[in-house]
């Protein structure tokens, strides 16, 4: 019987079975390359900019913060020469899921997919709550005042602001967003990428504005101390800023979707973060230099930059840019939660009812609007930070497991064909794996409690429900693939 187990647990699913899935089980293909680079692009820039590096500037790595993301960039690169190679020899949904399902066995590929199902949800959570500062930010610059109980998640009200904790009770805008990005999503892949294509071609004009208006306004003198938390500081802030730095990981998950994707997925996934670290590099800077890391506004950190240096029109014009070109994170990052499931329902580890698609868009509608319903009660009644807990050890973990299987996956079939090889095998892979383990050191116990718990929850799921349902075990080999 333990040996039964065991077999389940280490079963592989054989790359031509993964290629060979049913007609009816398919997504429809309609993303080019730079629709695909556009996901990937929208899902990197955001809350890292427009957020989070206010946030980690203020709280623990003052200008340091560009440190910050040059090591988290840093591993998000080496992870993403094998997320480029595995999405150039599987080009099907559910990349990391999909990636150790088939190099690792069953077990690891649902672990990380069950972790992913909540990371990425979190992740579209925490974005829209940064949103929502910025429209509350966007209304203080128009003088109008919205009704207090619908302005923040309880016990998140402003210090010195005279309200009374519980004065707010649900931060409404933000569960708006969520819901608004499932609708989107349900419209169909062709439609809803043109809806994120012209975003984030709005988004990253905001970021050129922001560069080149406020290189003029910076004081040197704000740099200094640079690392006024110490280097442990821009470390931790290394693990916070993470998620913000591979938005490619949530693309990957529209592989199937993409009309090429042994061709464009790869090129996609190396674009997109060339292009959003010089970017976030670029920002940073900017930002640190204009205001001093004391005084960043947490929330609104462009906008309010702008404004305390006397461009208030700027400012709004970023809250404004921010506001719309942000829903692109929540646009890639639910997508790639719904791929995700979408993958684990149609191999059997989740009920089939989950994997049906729009007899037209093609798309789950159902999986969209349960995982936009989820998203949108963590917006609505959580903290950022404690939304952000529940972010980045899983991704961390996806990263360590894509890293591990393509180092496997070279060496046991070498013969494969690739489209894209990760270089310097197999230092590369390695180095994604140490940074990974490195910043998940960072994260905080109670991070590591919640995803203790969920891991817990979708370890009983799995040997309750899915390595019985899996299709694999309806092999008459149960070690198919070995």
């Amino acid at each position: 019987m333990a040996n039964r187990t065991l077999q389940q647990m280490i079963r592989r699913k054989p790359i031509d079975q993964i290629e060979d899935a049913p007609e009816s089980g398919k997504l429809a293909r309609t993303l080019g390359l730079w629709q695909l680079t556009a996901i990937g692009v929208g899902g990197i820039i955001g809350a890292g900019i427009f957020s989070l590096a206010g946030a980690v500037a203020n709280e623990k790595a003052g200008p340091g913060v560009l440190i910050s993301f040059l090591i988290a960039g840093i591993a998000s690169a080496a992870a993403a020469f094998s997320y480029a190679e595995f999405a150039g020899l599987i080009p099907r949904a559910g990349s990391a899921y999909t990636y150790g399902y088939a190099v690792l066995g069953e077990f690891t590929g649902w672990a990380i997919g069950w972790d992913l199902l909540l990371e990425y949800t979190a992740i579209v959570a925490v974005v829209a709550i940064g949103i929502s500062g910025y429209f509350n930010d966007l209304l203080g610059f128009m003088n109008v005042d919205l009704p207090v109980w619908m302005m923040g998640a309880p016990g998140t009200e402003p210090k010195g602001s005279g309200l009374a904790d519980g004065s707010y009770k649900v931060n409404l805008f933000a569960a708006l967003l969520c819901l608004l990005i499932a609708y989107v999503l349900n419209l169909g892949m062709k439609n809803a990428a043109r809806f994120e294509t012209a975003l984030v071609y709005l988004k990253v004009g905001i970021v050129l504005l922001v560069i080149v208006v406020g290189v003029f306004k910076i004081n040197a003198g704000n740099y200094s101390p640079f690392l006024p938390f110490g280097l442990s500081g821009a470390f931790t802030g290394a693990a916070t800023v993470f998620f913000a730095v591979f938005g490619y990981d949530a693309m990957s998950t529209a592989a199937e979707e993409s009309k090429d994707a042994r061709k464009h997925m790869p090129k996609a996934i190396i674009y997109s973060l060339a292009i959003s670290m010089v970017l976030y590099v670029l920002a940073c800077l900017v930002l640190t230099g204009m205001v001093d890391y004391k005084d960043i506004n947490p929330e609104a950190a462009f906008s309010s930059a702008f404004a305390d240096v006397g461009l208030k029109t700027i400012g709004a014009i970023i809250a404004v840019g921010a506001i719309l070109g942000v829903l692109t994170v929540l646009f890639t990052f639910m997508m790639g939660a719904t791929r995700v499931w979408f993958s684990m329902s149609r191999d059997g580890l989740l009920p089939g009812w989950f994997a049906k698609t729009h007899a037209t868009r093609h798309v789950p509608t159902r999986i969209t609007w349960i995982l936009g319903a989820g998203s949108a009660l963590i917006a609505g009644f959580l903290p950022i930070a404690e939304a952000a807990e529940l972010t980045n050890i899983g991704i961390l973990l996806a990263f360590i497991v894509v890293c591990v299987a393509v180092i496997v996956l070279r060496y046991k079939q070498p013969d494969l064909p690739r489209e894209f090889r990760t270089p310097g095998m197999p230092v590369v892979p390695i180095i994604g794996v140490v940074f990974s383990v490195w910043l998940i050191t960072f994260l905080q116990w109670q991070t590591w409690l919640r995803f203790a718990l969920w891991f817990l929850l979708g370890t009983l799921v799995y040997f309750a429900y899915s390595r019985r349902h899996s299709l694999l075990n309806r092999s008459k080999n149960p070690s198919s693939g070995d």
